[in-house]
């Protein structure tokens, strides 16, 4: 059994930049790289497998192939895999959107997942910030015509980052990632957005970008966001752990690996993600089959994955999501 290096799917959207292509070494023909998403089975945008006997395939494919060998041909499982994993480069501020949870999406828009999501800022400019909720208690009906006014941005919390810095972003959350920040994003697999307000921009067909109001509007935690949480860290010989984000969808954990760290068989129940946001690992295992990763690399371990070493100075997110037993 092998680790699967991932090429991931693209995505050009007005606000993307360079930096994906010329610090993580991603190759597209698109004119910006403002997200490549890492470990995907969305219908918008699917990872490859990049080697093992499985090159070509897609990740979606290869999952429904191995739960068919776990578990046994027509057996009932999830139409999806539920985590998605993005890099996503800001040059321009996002809009200020949100986000609906299980229950409204799976009501409202033909079955889809809601989106509970996490961000880690890989890195950002000086004085760059974000929005994260409100900045105050409003009613439905204040919300409603805060928007309606041109008012949004006086009533959101904006949040200055900085490298490292965390936030977890519980659906209904109101938010934007600001220009000059580059996140990690752990997701439930959906793609649906409502946005709230966008500047009075374009997009490439030169109409206004749609906006979602009424949407926004019935989902929208309209009071503050509960404060942010420092990850815990923990030192051990070699490497530190931090905890950043553990909720039903995806658990996910921030290694700061200055020589090695070791981690043991996964037991059938689990597969594992490893996005190396910084610096250059190798990922040893089988008794000393080495795979080489690099800043930006995305490699999947399969359920039943052996033992394994990470060994050298990297950052690496390793995101896991627990599987039901046979």
């Amino acid at each position: 059994m092998e680790p699967l290096k991932l090429l991931p799917a693209f995505q050009d959207y007005i606000w993307g930049g360079t930096r994906l292509r010329t610090e993580f070494g991603k190759h597209s023909n698109l004119e910006r790289i403002a997200e490549s998403w890492e470990l995907s089975c969305h219908e918008a945008g699917q990872s490859v497998i990049m080697n093992s006997v499985h090159k070509g395939m897609t990740l979606k494919e290869y999952l429904e192939q191995d739960w068919a060998a776990r578990v046994g041909e027509g057996s009932a499982r999830s139409s999806v895999f539920p985590v998605l994993i993005k890099l996503i480069d800001a040059c321009q501020d996002l809009s200020v959107q949100v986000h609906p949870d299980d229950r409204y999406a799976r009501e409202h828009e033909n079955g889809e997942n809601g989106k509970t999501e996490c961000w880690y800022i890989v890195d950002c400019e000086e004085g760059a910030a974000l929005v994260y909720g409100l900045n105050r208690e409003l009613t439905k009906a204040e919300f409603r015509t805060t928007i309606e006014k041109g008012a949004l941005m006086d009533a959101v919390q904006l949040v200055p980052v900085k490298k490292g810095d965390v936030f977890f972003i519980e659906a209904g959350t109101l938010h934007a990632i600001g220009a000059g920040i580059l996140i990690a994003e752990i997701q439930q697999n959906s793609n649906l957005t409502y946005r709230v307000y966008d500047y009075d921009r374009k997009g490439s067909d030169g109409k206004p970008r749609e906006l979602h109001i009424d949407k926004a509007v019935d989902v929208t935690k309209t009071w503050p966001a509960p404060p942010r949480r420092s990850a815990s860290r923990t030192e051990y010989e070699g490497y530190t752990a931090a905890v950043i984000a553990d909720c039903p969808y995806f658990t996910t954990t921030e290694m700061h690996i200055t020589e090695e760290a070791s981690f043991p068989a996964g037991g059938g129940v689990s597969y594992t993600h490893l996005l190396c946001t910084e610096g250059e690992a190798a990922l040893v295992y089988d008794d000393g089959v080495t795979m080489p990763i690099m800043k930006g690399d995305s490699v999947f371990l399969p359920a039943n994955f052996g033992a394994y070493q990470l060994r050298g100075e990297n950052c690496t997110l390793l995101s896991t999501q627990t599987l039901p037993r046979r």
